[in-house]
């Protein structure tokens, strides 16, 4: 009596495709620590204002109307931020695009990536240049987009942002000057 083995089939890499435009090169998603720390800074500023609003009011009925409304906007922005911190961006052949579908920029219309010490950038981050316009658009902690730049990073971890601005700007070098034969693949 003779024992079969049967081994798994393995499919040849070259029926998938290399650059799928869902598969993506990188991932940032934010920090734990960050986002407790951001989400408790902008929550107790909100509630700091409520609360000297109620309890140590101002003469003036003004200035207490003014705590109070600035109290409740940090407490929306608190809340925008909490939800906006859930998601991740991720780095395609297409661009940078967060988990839930948002496209902030496309490859195509990448010009630059800073990432400089003094550069105009969120912390832990990265900003890109972008030969067109685009609409002006907000996800607080992680990303925001304002005529022609994007600004990625925030609560996002350093490590990730770094490597997928990286990535990003070999996907752009690669674009404008075409592959070069001595980078490995």
């Amino acid at each position: 009596m003779t024992q079969e083995t049967h081994e798994p089939e393995v499919v040849a890499a070259e029926n998938e495709p290399q650059n799928a435009p869902d598969v993506p090169f990188a991932e940032a998603k934010p920090s734990a620590p960050r986002r407790l720390m951001g989400l408790a800074v902008i929550y107790m500023l909100g509630g700091l204002l409520l609360y000297i609003s109620f309890v140590k009011p101002p003469a003036e009925l003004l200035w207490q109307v003014f705590l109070i409304l600035f109290g409740l906007l940090i407490m929306y922005l608190g809340e925008r931020m909490r939800k906006a911190t859930l998601q991740s961006i991720f780095l395609t052949a297409e661009g940078l695009v967060t988990s839930d579908g948002i496209k902030i920029v496309d490859v195509d219309n990448v010009k630059s990536i800073d990432r400089g010490v003094f550069a105009f950038k969120p912390s832990n981050g990265f900003t890109v240049l972008m030969h067109k316009k685009q609409a002006r658009a907000w996800s607080p902690g992680i990303w925001w987009r304002l005529g022609r730049r994007v600004g990625v990073g925030g609560v996002i971890q350093a490590s990730q942002t770094k490597s997928m601005a990286e990535i990003l700007a070999m996907m752009v070098h690669q674009r404008m000057h075409g592959p070069d034969e001595n980078m490995e693949p």
